[in-house]
């Protein structure tokens, strides 16, 4: 036998054995396929109709832990259909499930590699699963990521505490004061001195009380009701009105400037607060004869309202934390001017519930400002009408150097 004849005998040879591994690979496949098929067939049509309909995460398992069926969010939670299923802590579940024949329930947290590249699902992700017996050999997991109502409820449970502890100080304080100025009657100087002191832990009382109930109304909703147009020149001004006597008091002085005209979509009373809340800020941790600036800018879609201050400053590890309920960056200083910690909490979620954001910039030793983004209000154009002039080609500019929105121009 020559070369010739040896290299057609190898090439039929060869292609014997690939056409004998192709149909292997495609007798496999069938058989998958009919395994899946065989699977989903056993599957109520009701079931899967379900799942398909189904927002959140559920699969049917069949007796390998194969998922046989799933809803279309059901791969973000490592449970996509012709997988086996590799999530850990729900295999132990439908585990526990096959092994007693009853419901049972889980909560862990999702670990690294646990679901496949690009699914939503993240590493520390908490979930909850619930699975249970469908029919004689198939396991029905429905899958939550409760990681968000973990943290609501971990700030509900903080802000009940942390009010807690905020109103035992005045609430001890006036019991004390009480007794005292009982103890004192026959010294009316006593009496006047408790009294005065006793008065002033009543306002803290009241303020801090008044602020919890403000913070809580602006959490229950997450929206503004009955949102209309709201002047921004008509918010600063009852802002800056509002803060006269403190600010004379301090011996400080409020300047306002920049774009005039701004008009924004929400509610007046609670943008008026929330500026409110930044001067009255600003004007506390200034030193007299300071300057507090009011400034507007129109920046396109934006409106800005910025409040600029040449006091203490804000050190750069508090300002993540300076919006959270009841903290203090400086404790001694929110004790002596009346701070409750609240103030700038109630700015942040009542720019939110405006669709807007709160910005802070602030070094130590130079001042800080604090700047409200807000949606700017696009009156509808409505057909036959002539539209309105835009603000950005007709708004009044005010001085620009009179209540600058810059730290630097604050300085000069």
């Amino acid at each position: 036998m020559n070369s010739v004849q040896l290299a057609l005998l190898a090439l039929c040879a060869g292609i014997v054995v690939g056409l004998g591994v192709a149909a292997l690979i495609g007798a496999a496949l069938r058989v998958k396929r009919r395994v899946e098929a065989e699977g989903r067939a056993v599957v109520p049509a009701g079931v899967l109709q379900v799942l398909d309909a189904m927002e959140g995460a559920a699969s049917v398992l069949d007796a390998s832990l194969t998922v046989v069926a799933a809803s279309p969010a059901a791969p973000d939670f490592g449970m996509a259909t012709g997988d086996v299923l590799t999530v850990e802590g729900l295999r132990q579940l439908a585990r526990r499930v096959r092994s007693t024949g009853e419901p049972s329930s889980t909560r862990f947290r999702m670990r690294r590699g646990a679901v496949a590249p690009g699914a939503l699902v993240t590493e520390g992700r908490l979930v909850s699963a619930r699975a249970a017996r469908l029919g004689a050999s198939h396991i029905l997991i429905v899958v939550d990521d409760v990681t968000e109502q973990e943290r609501l409820e971990q700030m509900r449970h903080d802000f009940v505490a942390n009010t807690s502890h905020e109103l035992k100080t005045p609430v001890g304080a006036v019991s004390l004061l009480a007794e005292a100025i009982d103890s004192a009657a026959d010294d009316p100087p006593q009496v006047r001195a408790f009294a005065a002191r006793l008065q002033a832990e009543a306002d803290r009382l009241t303020r801090l009380t008044s602020r919890i109930m403000d913070l809580s109304r602006l959490q229950s909703a997450d929206e503004v009701p009955q949102a209309r147009e709201v002047s921004v020149d008509e918010v600063v001004v009852a802002s800056v009105e509002a803060h006269a006597l403190q600010a004379d008091s301090g011996g400080v002085t409020v300047v306002r400037g920049g774009d005039r005209g701004a008009v924004v979509s929400g509610d007046s009373t609670m943008l008026i607060e929330a500026v409110g809340n930044l001067i009255a800020n600003a004007i506390a941790y200034s030193p007299r004869g300071a300057r507090v600036g009011v400034g507007v800018r129109i920046d396109g879609p934006v409106v800005e309202i910025a409040v600029t201050d040449q006091g203490i400053g804000i050190a750069e590890s508090d300002q993540q934390r300076i919006f959270e309920r009841f903290y203090r960056a400086d404790v001694a200083r929110s004790r002596r001017t009346g701070g409750t910690g609240l103030g700038l909490a109630i700015v942040k979620h009542a720019v939110q519930r405006h669709g807007g954001e709160v910005r802070v910039w602030s070094r130590l030793g130079r001042g800080s400002t604090f700047t409200i983004r807000l949606p700017r209000y696009e009156p509808p154009v409505k057909h036959g009408s002539k539209r309105r002039k835009s603000a950005d080609s007709g708004a009044r500019r005010g001085p620009s150097r009179a209540t600058p929105l810059r730290q630097e121009e604050m300085d000069t």
